[in-house]
């Protein structure tokens, strides 16, 4: 019975689910992942760039490594396909929010032309190897639409590394490197098509000692080239169709690069200038105004001494110019990360909240006093500074418009500037209960007045109500005289009433009259 009980037991359980396979994860176009996987993709994107126009040009390079060329170029397409799946799993912003849904993300990328250039890109064109043989890597050309993921992964770097004017040169170049590379390997074969050694200007007869090893055939290749395009020496004048050409063709390419190059170099010094201009002050414009002024020999030294200090240790006295272009909450995460440790190590505002360091920060404004220099402002004790000395600044007006939010910290800060100032017997006693006597005697009067104040405000506001109360019964023996002035008679009524009375008295008159006078 009871092995039954088991059977059936163990038979009404139903089977374990399998686990459900892990999706890849969506990742952001702006994080961490993706930025490494765009920089994975610059190495097959500069090998097929690279490499595959030299083999295509330098046969002896094809055939000497073929079984390395396969291996890499394998490698480079499986990379390629792996990109178009981080394409898939790439979110995107709408809004401002990141898209993670992978049926949207899938459905716009198939609607861009990336997804068309890296369809192309990954076309199987090697099969044709079978009919024409491995030895013709111009089939692979197709793998240069896969160019933009190389300037997105420098576009991106560019905005992350610390030193991007160093990166834009060491880009700049990178491209004239890859500009002459391409430029050497077509001199080479436009050589072998015209022949080589038919005259000055092709490429010697490989059968001449020395020329015919393959580092000596790119490296004058490449030297070639670089005459031409820099216009710098004297190159052989060309004797054929092809050869004008192809030189004119470079000569254009030659000014074109040129104007780039110089736009470039001119932009990067530019724009380190500017960054020195906005980071340290001007200080020609301060030496131009000694000089005018004559300001004497030992103090203009000391003020160049100052401004050679900033610039050779780093010093900024501009933070606030410098990060106002970032949002409130981001500029104190950066003040605090800067300067929060400094703040902290301040004996009055230890064992403070973190909300109002953090509101302090933001306040501070950082200066540098040279040797000698002293704090020409009136306080408790003056400062002389012996070297180069770097202080943060904390205005009076300042710290009580934090204060004033924080009341608590405000008296435990009062308290903490008392022991201190005790301690450096800069308190007089006498004085400060003199100063409380007089705070407690003035506050007293302002309670009173505080008083006075309401006072004379109920009573304004009885007579208000007495006021009001008065109106209403003056507006109601009004309306009651006029109810009852409706009820008198008008004067017209009276006057038609007269006008009717006044002839029959006359007829009675003159009756009398005439009875009177007859006979």
């Amino acid at each position: 019975m009871s092995q039954d009980t088991k059977v059936k037991t163990t038979e009404s359980n139903p089977p374990a689910p399998s686990k459900a396979r892990k999706s890849l994860p969506v990742l952001d176009p702006s994080g961490d992942y993706y930025y490494w996987w765009l920089n994975t993709m610059v190495f097959p994107v500069m090998y097929n760039l690279i490499i595959l126009v030299c083999r295509a040009c330098f046969p002896d390079l094809q055939h000497g490594y073929l079984v390395a060329w396969l291996v890499l170029d394998y490698t480079s397409d499986l990379l390629y396909l792996l990109d178009i799946v981080v394409r898939f799993h790439t979110g995107f912003l709408e809004q401002g929010i990141l898209v993670v849904d992978k049926g949207r993300i899938s459905s716009r990328y198939v609607r861009t032309w990336s997804f068309l250039l890296d369809l192309a890109s990954l076309m199987p064109t090697d099969v044709v190897y079978l009919r024409l043989g491995p030895h013709t890597p111009t089939l692979r050309l197709n793998r240069f639409l896969r160019v933009p993921r190389l300037f997105e992964a420098f576009d991106r770097t560019e905005t992350r590394t610390a030193y991007p004017n160093a990166f834009r040169i060491a880009k700049l170049m990178l491209y004239i490197f890859v500009v002459i590379h391409w430029n050497s390997c077509l001199y080479f074969a436009l050589s072998r098509y015209l022949g080589f050694g038919r005259d000055v200007w092709v490429y010697p007869d490989p059968a001449q000692p020395g020329f015919e090893r393959l580092r000596r055939q790119y490296l004058y290749s490449f030297y070639f080239s670089t005459l031409i395009l820099t216009t710098v020496g004297d190159t052989p004048p060309p004797a054929r169709e092809e050869e004008y050409l192809f030189m004119v063709g470079d000569f254009l390419l030659a000014v074109m690069g040129f104007a780039t190059i110089m736009g470039s170099m001119s932009s990067v010094i530019y724009n380190m200038n500017t960054a020195d201009a906005a980071f340290y002050p001007d200080h020609a414009q301060v030496k131009k105004y000694m000089k005018l002024q004559h300001v004497n020999r030992k103090l203009e030294r000391t003020v160049i001494d100052w401004y050679q200090h900033l610039q050779i240790n780093k010093k900024m006295t501009n933070e606030v110019a410098i990060l106002q272009h970032l949002p409130e909450r981001l500029r104190a995460e950066v003040a605090v990360s800067v300067h929060l440790s400094t703040l902290s190590r301040v004996q009055i505002f230890q064992n403070c909240e973190a909300s109002l360091l953090e509101e302090l920060v933001l306040k501070l404004q950082p200066q540098t006093y040279s040797p000698g220099n002293m704090s020409g402002n009136r306080r408790t004790a003056n400062i002389k500074s012996l070297g180069y000395s770097d202080l943060f600044c904390l205005s009076k007006e300042d710290l009580k418009e934090v204060l004033s939010e924080y009341p608590q910290a405000q008296t435990v800060m009062e308290e903490k500037g008392r022991e201190i100032l005790l301690k450096m017997n800069k308190l007089d006693v006498n004085a400060e209960a003199a100063e409380i006597a007089l705070q407690e005697a003035t506050e007293s009067r302002l309670r009173g007045l505080d008083q006075q104040l309401d006072d004379l405000q109920t009573k304004f506001a009885r007579l208000l109500a007495e006021l009001e109360s008065s109106a209403l019964k003056i507006a109601y023996r009004v309306e009651r005289l006029e109810w009852q002035t409706r009820e008198w008679p008008m004067p017209e009524d009276m006057a038609e009433a007269d006008d009717e009375g006044e002839p029959g008295e006359g007829t009675s008159k003159d009756e009398e009259g005439r009875a009177e006078g007859t006979p």
